[in-house]
């Protein structure tokens, strides 16, 4: 019966971590799909931008209580996973309790820590829930996250409330058995665990032969529970979980706010005005600006791919508070939409084929123009993601390629280009103000 357990459970985690590494693989794929950039700069800088935001999410804790919270869920995932990597190797070698002996009596010091973390997680979770269902809070019910999305982060929350529970029960009957030092559970010694022997009254009656199946159950819940939600994430929002790292990393250095010139219009402004210093076959200048994924850099695609959905950056967009069709968050969702789609289109084909859209399919032009660049967006966002560029990028497309502007803009880039300033007034008729 050992043996055909091991069997089983050898087989489950082959196939889970495959499936995952398979999707992880797509992914990775997909973030390729756009243009390259060098991100190698300045190593020292990157790697504190991975422990502050994405180990010690800096930004995050402009909230503290909401911080709090929100990093014991993160450190219950993260630490917790050493206890998951015990049951792993239990289940692999028909173990039990495989890290008992070498830690000794570190050990029940180790599980209570996990119990501390998972009780965390557990109150954590419940209030997460209470706050997006029940008080509602306003970037939680915008219709960015009608659908999908919405349902995403519920079941992502309840799936962390079960996981946590399981693991406590499975704690609770495994000492309850030791205490009364039935089967193999007798051999092991490692007392009462702090919020678990809580428990041991609601199963105090029940029979050796029935904890023993309840244990069990949990076991095998649990660690199957662990593998589901492995394969759920990169389905789902939470890939920011694995994600926020890499993120951090490839984080702009660059001040908030400065933009990036196009050495291709420069040099194209330059042979206007002075046609002698064009080359005799000149390059063409290519794409100006982006209209679909391929025209973005990955590092954008890694943005996409790497957003929450928590929507701080649309609750700090004046354009969004004040009534607009914007929402940087929806620029996110919308832009890793259409990679997933064009993931999809590449792995049918095994190479893309043209399906007659682009980025405009799902951001319009109205979402565009109301944004006022003023990187409110980019300084709230946790784990360093800039809406902001990938806006920029297709509005100079509409400007550049398709001559999209409003009247008012027309006006002023006519004014630049024969006045050298943005009003129509003669270079020497500027100081005439002064005249009076």
């Amino acid at each position: 019966m050992q043996i055909l357990q091991q069997i089983i459970f050898i087989l489950v985690a082959a196939f889970a971590v495959l499936l995952f590494s398979k999707n992880i693989i797509k992914i990775r794929r997909n973030i390729l799909l756009g243009k390259d950039e060098d991100y190698g700069d300045h190593s020292i800088r990157r790697w504190k931008n991975v422990l502050l935001l994405a180990f010690g999410q800096k930004k995050m804790f402009r909230n503290p209580l909401v911080a709090v919270m929100h990093f014991a869920i993160y450190a219950g995932f993260v630490i917790i996973n050493i206890e998951v990597f015990e049951i792993f190797l239990d289940g692999i070698f028909g173990k039990h309790r495989l890290f008992e002996s070498p830690l000794g009596n570190w050990y029940i010091y180790l599980i209570n820590g996990f119990e501390f973390l998972a009780i965390g997680v557990l109150t954590a979770c419940i209030i997460f829930l209470c706050r997006r269902n029940i008080l509602k809070l306003k970037r939680f019910i915008s219709h960015d996250l009608d659908g999908w999305p919405r349902s995403d982060a519920n079941y992502i929350l309840i799936t962390e409330i079960i996981l946590m529970t399981l693991f406590l029960t499975m704690n609770a009957a495994d000492t309850l058995l030791q205490s009364r030092g039935y089967g193999h559970y007798g051999e092991h010694h490692t007392g009462n665990f702090f919020f678990s022997q809580a428990i041991h009254p609601f199963l105090a009656s029940i029979s050796n032969e029935k904890l023993v199946i309840l244990e069990r159950v949990c076991w095998w819940l649990h660690i199957l529970g662990i593998f589901a939600f492995l394969n759920y994430l990169p389905y789902s929002k939470h890939l920011h979980i694995l994600l926020a790292f890499p993120n951090a990393y490839y984080a702009r250095l660059m001040p908030e706010g400065k933009m990036r010139n196009m050495p291709a219009v420069q040099k194209e402004v330059l042979y206007a005005m002075q046609p002698e210093t064009a080359p005799a076959e000149a390059a063409h200048p290519g794409k100006f600006g982006a209209k679909d994924i391929f025209d973005l850099s990955w590092r954008n695609i890694l943005d996409a791919y790497s957003c929450t959905e928590c929507g701080r950056c649309s609750a700090a967009c004046p354009a969004n508070q004040t009534g607009k069709l914007l929402s940087p968050r929806k620029i996110m969702m919308d832009t890793r939409d259409r990679v997933e789609e064009i993931g999809k289109n590449v792995s049918a084909n095994k190479e893309f084929k043209d399906d007659g859209k682009n980025l405009f399919n799902y951001i319009s032009v109205e979402e565009l123009r109301a944004c006022t660049t003023c990187n409110a967006c980019v300084e709230e966002c946790p784990v360093s993601i800039s809406p902001l560029e990938i806006i920029l990028e297709l509005r100079r497309a509409l400007v550049m390629e398709d001559s999209n502007a409003p009247q008012e803009w027309n006006a002023m880039f006519s004014n630049v280009e024969n006045n050298f300033a943005p009003w129509k007034f003669s270079p020497d008729e500027r100081d005439q103000w002064t005249g009076g």
